[in-house]
């Protein structure tokens, strides 16, 4: 990862927040990934949101073009079957059973300052779903990415249906580019030590 490509570093934990609209930001988010993955873990990827409101679609968005891609990874929550708020305690429970030694990576939309609209952050830590809306759902994911699709209001519902459909997709599109690419690096790093 290049330093240009690094905005900040929360130093609580490794944070690195990336500008959608920045050239390579995919090979940024994919190497904030493999960073975040320190003890080489099988990755599974776990998308949350809803179809159902716009600006909270991010998640479903990622997972259905991975799906489509064909990305050698269990990936969980795409449009046509979405993980929301209603499902995120039994989804989690259910993926822990299912993968209990995998490396989780959680994506999300998010609201956050106004000038951070547009910022793609990848943590080394699970993330919070819901919130945004005032929900308390707990921690999911060992990493987590968040697309910051809207900022910070009252009314943050209403600013998650007035969100740019471009932006989304464009910030859809660098995270499934990421992942990817963090992905077949996973897979041929571990072919080489074998």
């Amino acid at each position: 990862m290049k330093k240009s490509d690094l905005y900040a570093l929360n130093k609580n934990t490794e944070t690195y927040s990336f500008n959608a609209f920045y050239n390579n930001t995919d090979n940024s988010v994919s190497n904030a990934i493999l960073s975040c993955n320190k003890k080489n873990k099988t990755p599974i990827i776990v998308c949350i949101g809803s179809d159902l409101v716009l600006g909270d679609s991010l998640g479903p968005l990622v997972g259905t073009m991975l799906i489509k891609r064909n990305v050698p990874a269990y990936v969980y929550g795409t449009l046509n079957s979405p993980i929301t708020a209603k499902e995120i305690t039994c989804a989690k429970t259910h993926i822990k059973l299912l993968h209990p030694d995998a490396f989780m990576v959680a994506i999300d939309a998010a609201v956050g300052n106004t000038d951070d609209i547009g910022l793609i952050k990848v943590s080394d830590k699970g993330l919070k779903p819901g919130l945004g809306v005032d929900k308390n759902l707990g921690v999911i994911g060992d990493c987590s990415i968040i697309g910051v699709v809207a900022g910070k209001s009252l009314q943050n519902y209403n600013l998650f249906n007035m969100t740019r459909l471009n932006l989304i997709y464009k910030m859809a599109e660098i995270i499934a580019d990421g992942i990817e690419k963090f992905i077949f690096e996973f897979i041929s790093k571990n072919e080489r030590t074998a």
